[in-house]
């Protein structure tokens, strides 16, 4: 019989972070974690056939399996280029 495991689900905003924690069960996707988080109701701009997602910084696939403590991070599209703005600092 499958045990429940702990899990997070994590979606960050620049003004605004939510991590969701509940328990799911064993063999449970990262896909099938965000959509019982029921973040993606939260934030109907989330498409996850284009956004990327991530176990504690790593991307993965919606089809990887999550063990127990992991926390599964969806990623927001950078708007500008990380070595691009440190130039512009950099020049100032």
């Amino acid at each position: 019989m499958p045990e429940l495991m702990p899990i997070e689900v994590a979606y960050a905003m620049p003004d605004q972070q939510v991590i969701i924690a509940f328990n799911v069960l064993e063999g449970t996707t990262v896909e099938t974690a965000i959509n019982t988080s029921d973040l993606l109701a939260q934030f109907p701009e989330i498409d996850l056939s284009s956004t990327a997602v991530g176990i504690f910084g790593k991307l993965c696939e919606l089809n990887q399996l999550l063990k127990a403590g992991d926390r599964v991070e969806i990623y927001r599209p950078l708007h500008n280029d990380p070595k691009e703005a440190r130039r512009q600092r950099a020049r100032k």
